[in-house]
């Protein structure tokens, strides 16, 4: 009933012109041959202006009864005239023949993209919407990032496991988005079905499991060992990094493969030739960051601090995945041959 209101708003009409702007300024940004170039517009205009000089010379004479414009100054004339005329229609054919070439995939991402970073924005602002009457810049200011703040933690209390699975989603779909434009895939070629295998082993996968993960770690550690002081936060991380890393980058291989409709022989090859690399690229990350997670952040908000620095590690991840695509692909080749 809220988003009904809110949508049904001015404020609402408002969001979905600045979001349809976003779409079609973004798209332009990204694919500059929608537009018509800078060069073809100056090559146009010194043409025009050429044309208007010449026709100057021919026609600006003093006017009298006994001056009568030559033969070959009106055929001069009508000539720049004609010229002028096919440029116009040049100029148009060119700006049509730009926008039919516009890349169909190029405006699905960016519409995509533009609608998910508007929507974000939009929720994040109107937070406080109806409330902040009288309010100086300042107070909002402040007040916004705190409510948005206690607005997740009571969402987080009401539905945790959800909560979490969402964000982790959300989390290794911008991971495996940054992952693929890290490899140089622009962003008309950005694999979409990749991108949603992604969200998908963050929200059926590492959200749940690691809720369960943290909450069952800090019951054995506080209530079943007894280890409650400053240090143990570091048995904490050698546990997370020797049992929990390797069996979450092992389960994400195997979510991807089973989506991918991949051979089991396929799926354990993956997982024998990626367990070792992950597991050094992790200790490079996690060490540090877990020091942090299991020092000094509350059970509850583990998982979205986790999530914050997942965004570099899932890029790590997303690469390593779509490495083993690859060699399957170029390995069953070879088997065909």
């Amino acid at each position: 009933m809220e988003a009904t209101a809110i949508f049904s708003s001015r404020s609402g009409w408002l969001c979905l012109s600045i979001l349809l702007l976003s779409i079609q300024t973004t798209a332009a940004f990204l694919h500059p041959a929608a537009g018509v170039s800078s060069l073809h517009i100056t090559k146009t205009r010194d043409q025009f202006h050429r044309i208007h000089a010449v026709r100057d010379e021919v026609i600006d004479v003093p006017a009298n009864d006994a001056f009568s414009p030559s033969a070959e100054a009106s055929n001069s004339l009508q000539q720049l005239q004609e010229q002028k005329g096919e440029l116009r229609f040049d100029s148009v054919e060119t700006i049509a023949s730009q926008v039919k070439s516009l890349d169909k995939n190029t405006i699905i991402n960016t519409s995509i993209f533009a609608i998910a970073l508007v929507t974000v924005v939009f929720q994040v602002l109107s937070v406080d919407v109806g409330i902040t009457r009288g309010w100086s810049t300042e107070e909002i200011a402040y007040r916004v990032p705190l409510d948005n703040w206690n607005s997740y933690h009571a969402i987080l209390a009401a539905a945790p496991i959800q909560t979490k699975s969402i964000t982790s989603a959300t989390v290794y779909a911008i991971g495996d988005t940054i992952a693929q434009r890290t490899e140089g895939t622009e962003i008309g070629e950005l694999d979409r079905g990749r991108i949603g295998r992604s969200l998908a082993a963050g929200l059926l996968g590492h959200g749940p499991l690691s809720h369960f993960w943290y909450q069952i770690s800090e019951d054995f550690f506080n209530k079943v060992l007894m280890w409650t002081d400053w240090w143990s936060f570091i048995p904490k991380v050698v546990i997370d990094q020797t049992l929990w890393g390797p069996f979450w980058n092992n389960s994400y291989i195997v979510l991807l493969g089973v989506m991918q409709f991949q051979k089991p022989s396929q799926v354990w090859a993956d997982i024998k030739r990626t367990t070792i690399p992950l597991v050094v690229s992790g200790l490079k990350l996690w060490p540090l960051a877990h020091c942090i997670t299991y020092g000094l952040v509350p059970v509850e908000n583990r998982l979205l601090w986790v999530d914050m620095v997942e965004i570099v590690w899932v890029t790590i991840l997303a690469t390593q995945a779509a490495g083993s695509v690859e060699s399957n692909e170029a390995s069953e080749k070879q088997e065909q041959e």
